[in-house]
């Protein structure tokens, strides 16, 4: 299939070699156009995980307001992760034909408006809408980020720029909670999910004056036969397949557990107020790092060792989230952040290195697994919670750790079988 079919350059990522256009071309570490696209999709990715999770923490006095119990109030996480990962495919249609700064800076724009919305929801239902809304106007981010990024840095500095990416969203997703946690505690639940769509309007404008135009994208078709013929192409590659499902099931572990937390810690024996809570997800940082370094982590320990040692630590983390002692709840809280954003990071940044063509599309399948797993986990996990407490969203998470460990396997094997017909 020619590259104009579905928008995707002529480079093969990862390749030995490397055809139009060169890596000289391409921005690389250190230079003035590289600094500015980190600082622009740092922002981006702050934004993003801000607003998609901005009432998470708050679901407590959410619940409070409405009346409603904590499954009910989940969805207002559910529906706003369950929008992006139905729409993401479709808006990485639109940014192989209209391009993917353009369709980013429109994305962004259009959630932070309906952030500033939201506060005046009269009603839960209302709310779990604009949600739903503010979700697949974000659509349009994640899988053109990973697509950019991938037309316009050299492939050595792929992984490590797709985690400075990893490393906004969980800036964003630390900060949405820290800076909701304290403002609500004083005004309530709506100044503060208010308080982030402003903040959410000033990163999409510093994010549209900062990020470089690009130079290698080339406008594909936006002809369904054309993006069904990708996906196929996308879905029937075994790698990419499990990449997926490993992305899904990272994601499905912290939903999970994240919008349960903040029940667990308003009851005893920990009794914490909101503005406490709130910055409980300064471990948030712990993933900025782990996912910052994910590009020295494969360097190490190859792709699938990495997986592993993710795997490892989240369980680790599930399993001391067990005890009625702080400390340890927030050190488990802390290698779940760490494995989950180490684990997102290489799993996202290999669906880029493996895609060669329709990177856009091979992204935004990832991105709408991945929000898939989301919106499962923080609904299962509250439906667990609310049946068997803690436990029961604990003993969901190492489940889905599991599944990721057997798919790791089942690639570690498929890959020397592989191998060895290549050698026979």
């Amino acid at each position: 299939m020619p590259a104009a079919d579905t928008g995707a350059s002529t480079t093969l990522v990862g390749a030995d070699t490397v055809t139009a256009p060169t890596d000289t071309s391409r921005l690389t570490p250190g230079g003035a156009g590289y600094r500015r696209m980190s600082l622009a999709l740092f922002l981006a990715g702050v934004a993003t995980f801000a607003l998609l999770y901005s009432t998470q923490a708050l679901l407590p006095l959410v619940s409070r307001d409405f009346g409603a119990t904590a499954s009910a109030a989940s969805w207002t996480v559910s529906c706003a992760t369950g929008g992006l990962a139905l729409f993401v495919l479709p808006m990485s249609a639109l940014s192989e034909r209209f391009g993917r700064r353009t369709l980013m800076t429109a994305s962004l724009a259009v959630a932070a408006a309906v952030g500033l919305l939201v506060p005046f929801a009269p009603s839960l239902g209302v709310l779990i809408a604009l949600r739903a809304v503010q979700g697949a106007a974000l659509a349009g981010l994640p899988a053109s980020a990973t697509a950019y990024l991938a037309e316009e840095v050299t492939p050595k500095a792929l992984i490590t720029a797709i985690g400075l990416f990893v490393a906004g969203n969980s800036v964003g997703g630390m900060s949405g909670r820290v800076i909701t946690g304290w403002v609500a505690q004083e005004w309530g639940w709506r100044v503060s999910v208010g308080t982030i769509g402003v903040i959410a309007v000033g990163c999409a404008v510093a994010f549209r004056l900062l990020l470089p135009e690009p130079k290698h994208f080339t406008p594909g078709s936006l002809r369904p036969r054309v993006l069904a013929r990708t996906v196929r192409d996308h879905l029937a590659n075994p790698l990419l397949c499990r990449l997926y499902a490993i992305g899904a099931l990272f994601m499905m572990v912290f939903g999970g557990v994240y919008t349960v937390i903040g029940y667990r810690l308003t009851e005893q024996p920990f009794g914490l107020p909101q503005g406490i809570i709130g910055s409980i997800f300064l471990v948030y940082l712990v993933g900025t790092v782990s996912a910052s370094t994910a590009g020295r982590l494969v360097s190490r320990l190859g792709r699938r060792g990495a997986l592993y040692l993710a795997a490892g630590t989240t369980t680790a983390g599930l399993l001391l989230s067990l005890t009625s002692t702080l400390p340890l709840v927030l050190l488990g809280l802390v290698l779940i952040t760490a494995g989950f954003f180490a684990g997102h990071a290489v799993a996202s940044s290999a669906v880029s290195h493996t895609a060669q063509r329709g990177r856009a599309q091979a992204s935004a399948l990832y991105q709408s697994t991945y929000y898939l797993g989301s919106s499962t986990g923080s609904t299962v996990g509250a439906m667990a919670f609310h049946s068997a407490g803690w436990s029961g969203t604990v003993g969901m998470g190492v489940l889905a750790v599991l599944g990721v460990v057997t798919i790791t396997v089942f690639g570690s094997r498929a890959a020397r079988a592989e191998r060895r017909l290549a050698t026979a």
